[in-house]
């Protein structure tokens, strides 16, 4: 006797192929008809007042000032890169950790930026909190006495800021509602 598949009433074990399933209310012929085909992700509407295809200008600013932060990000771990090799690091083993997860957050940093610039709705919210932490690193390199480094990342961060806010910038990045059918 056979096992039976648990709720099914059928054997388990080797099937048959698939049937496909017909309609048993339709009773038309089967004709070819043209469908237009669906797709789950449509491309994002451009914003009131610009070409088709094109984002704002405010949005690409944003996106240049997110990359040179993570530029400037890849710098600072060469200098630590530099500074675990000459032995100025209390343990080498922390400052390569260190280095690695620095270009680690940096290569991140850049790919946000790279769906920021193709205008992706999701990229708006991991901009605007990387901008916090810059303007929060900035401070506490101006407290530390590095206007070097702090001067240039908060203006870099109050740039970005700037360009994601403006209204040009929101519009590319609001998803468009779904319709309902």
């Amino acid at each position: 006797m056979a096992a039976r598949a648990k709720g099914t009433g059928q054997a388990k074990g080797r099937r048959s192929p698939a049937k496909p399933k017909t309609p048993a209310t339709s009773k038309a012929p089967a004709t070819p008809t043209a469908t237009v085909p669906t797709t789950a992700t449509a491309a994002p509407a451009a914003p009131a007042g610009s070409p088709a295809g094109q984002r704002p200008a405010a949005l690409r600013l944003a996106a240049t000032a997110q990359l040179i932060e993570a530029a400037g990000l890849c710098v600072a771990a060469a200098f630590g890169a530099i500074s675990t090799a000459d032995g100025k690091s209390s343990q080498a083993a922390s400052g390569v950790a260190l280095t690695v997860f620095a270009v680690a957050v940096a290569v991140g940093i850049a790919l946000i930026a790279a769906a920021l610039d193709k205008a992706r709705p999701w990229s708006r919210t991991p901009t605007a909190m990387i901008q916090v932490l810059v303007i929060i690193g900035g401070i506490a390199l101006l407290d530390g006495g590095r206007p070097e480094w702090g001067v240039p990342a908060l203006l870099l961060a109050a740039a970005c800021l700037a360009g994601l806010l403006t209204p040009a910038s929101l519009r590319a990045l609001n998803r468009t509602p779904a319709k309902t059918q």
